[in-house]
């Protein structure tokens, strides 16, 4: 069984910065591609970014394009999102996932295995 568990939300002013952690208990886990998916209240999870397993190559969601940063470090089994210019339409519950296959359906939910319990950011004045 593989655990995810996310941290470093919390409350940031429009315009700030947060970066977000994401740890998987996993002897595999440098084999897996990771993302971010995102889920505000009545709406629907949406992807946000999405890094390969080697930490070579990024994808991200047209709403972050340009504002957020994911990275891999096989080293310490740790991902990262780093978020810049943030706005108030970014709040929402942030999700890690994992994806032990490598499925080129990166951008579904569905093609992650194994989900953090989320963690909470909120952009506010």
């Amino acid at each position: 069984q593989v655990q995810v568990v996310e941290s470093g939300g919390g409350l940031v002013r429009p315009g700030g910065s947060l970066r977000l952690s994401c740890a998987a208990s996993s002897k595999t886990y440098s084999q897996f591609a990771m993302a971010w998916f995102r889920q505000a209240p009545g709406k629907d999870r949406e992807f946000v970014a999405k890094v390969s397993w080697s930490g070579a190559s990024t994808d991200y969601g047209d709403s972050v394009l340009g504002r957020f940063t994911m990275s891999k470090d096989n080293a310490k089994n740790m991902v990262y999102l780093q978020m810049d210019n943030l706005k108030p339409e970014d709040t929402a519950v942030y999700y890690c996932a994992a994806d032990p296959w490598g499925s080129s359906e990166y951008e579904h939910a569905a093609s992650y295995d194994y989900w953090g319990q989320g963690t909470q950011v909120t952009v506010s004045s």
